[in-house]
């Protein structure tokens, strides 16, 4: 109802377990990556964990325009920060703010996506990017899904409307 549509991020890192290339992520290999970030193909893009590229193809956002939706983008804080800072007041910026580091972990683990280091890692970039979530527009506690769904929608939709 708000006309909204995700944005896939590309990425170099290899597929896990279910996910599809063109739905999930456009999964690159590192080599096209570094190709496309040359030809300035690239929004914003980082590396996220070594070896490991993230970033949002301007040709993504240009295909939801398209459509006449509103974009929205799923990131870590150096790509919503650098999203903010290059359209500013065009971009709302919400951090997702898990209720506690030990249910973060709880939830990482209960995914079984990643090994005991990669957990490790996702857990020391958290504690990072939480000290980082003040630049953001809002902050948004995820303490139970739906909740943090509807107040996300609420937030979404008053920035629309403004």
């Amino acid at each position: 109802k708000l006309g909204l549509e995700f944005s896939i991020s590309a990425t170099s890192r290899a597929p896990r377990g279910g996910e599809v290339d063109g739905k999930d992520y456009y999964f690159l290999n590192d080599e096209d990556f570094r190709q496309s970030v040359l030809n300035g193909e690239f929004i914003e893009w980082e590396e996220v964990y070594s070896g490991s590229m993230y970033g949002t193809l301007r040709s993504e956002v240009e295909r939801i325009w398209s459509h006449g939706k509103t974009v929205i983008f799923d990131m870590d804080v150096v790509g919503g920060l650098n999203l903010k800072s290059l359209y500013k007041d065009n971009a709302l910026a919400i951090f997702v703010m898990p209720p506690s580091m030990e249910e973060l972990e709880r939830r990482l683990r209960g995914r079984q996506t990643d090994d005991e280091d990669k957990i490790r890692q996702r857990l020391a970039k958290a504690r990072k990017e939480i000290g980082r979530s003040d630049r953001f527009d809002h902050i948004l506690l995820n303490n139970d899904l739906e909740t943090a769904k509807k107040e996300a929608e609420k937030l979404v939709q008053s920035f629309l409307e403004k």
